[in-house]
């Protein structure tokens, strides 16, 4: 399983910034959220991916959707596909793909047919995707957002999104046989609490909380969703805390599990 945080931007010498938004790639075939897909994606990803889960429908999660569909609208052979709850499904119906904001392209066709289909999936049931098996989890966050178990083949990661403490989550990752990597969100630094727990965010210290949830101390853990203004001092409140196992995930870097 290949594993990429699409960046959104790049600095002035080309390297990729610390981004805003939140979209994940797997094996160059399916989307975790879209924030920078319809920025980011490559050439391939954008041949491959025709599947994106989404955790929530907060802007910097679902920011690059429109962007991506609009593109690929006249070469989609089979509608592209948005799994969601039905919550989140019905926001988006209602506020993004409105015709007000952006073309309602669930009722627009191609010549090869429909562009755009929606998938509701039930929290804490199983689905598929491809080689790929997904249970969505409810997490803690201002409003309903999920997490996700993904396995393929041998491969299986645990993905929070954005949340706040919250023990479901955990309890689901626990009983898993085996996990690849957990990925965990901080978004914001020591200092800022009241905000992180007024938004439902976690700081380095709350996630020093969190992670003493996990039974297995030898799985890799990869924290997520940085806030960039911040990014600095909450990588470094978390290398103070000295947890072997724990590491800042990279912006356009592919890991392998």
């Amino acid at each position: 399983m290949r594993f990429q945080l699409l960046p959104d931007g790049f600095n002035k010498n080309g390297i990729a910034s610390p981004q805003h938004l939140s979209c994940f790639v797997i094996d160059d075939f399916l989307a975790i959220d879209a924030g920078s897909l319809g920025m980011a994606a490559s050439d391939l990803q954008k041949k491959q991916i025709r599947n994106v889960i989404l955790t929530h429908a907060h802007l910097d999660h679902i920011a690059g959707l429109p962007l991506f569909i609009d593109d690929l609208f006249v070469n989609l052979e089979k509608p592209f596909a948005v799994h969601a709850t039905e919550k989140v499904i019905d926001i988006l119906q209602k506020n993004i793909f409105n015709w007000e904001i952006y073309p309602r392209f669930s009722e627009l066709k191609n010549e090869f047919g429909e562009v755009l289909k929606y998938f509701p999936f039930d929290i804490g049931k199983e689905f598929s995707i491809g080689e790929f098996s997904i249970t969505a989890i409810e997490v803690n966050h201002k409003v309903q957002s999920v997490g996700f178990i993904i396995s393929k083949g041998k491969s299986k990661i645990a993905f929070s999104g954005d949340t706040a403490e919250t023990s479901e989550f955990w309890e689901i990752v626990n009983v898993q046989k085996f996990l690849s990597a957990v990925f965990i969100e901080c978004a914001l630094p020591n200092q800022l609490w009241n905000l992180a727990e007024a938004s439902h965010h976690l700081t380095p210290k709350k996630l020093a909380g969190e992670l003493k949830k996990l039974k297995n101390s030898r799985c890799p853990v990869y924290v997520i969703n940085l806030k960039p203004m911040y990014r600095k001092q909450i990588k470094q409140e978390i290398e103070e805390l000295a947890i072997t196992n724990v590491r800042i995930l990279e912006v356009g870097k592919v890991y392998e599990f």
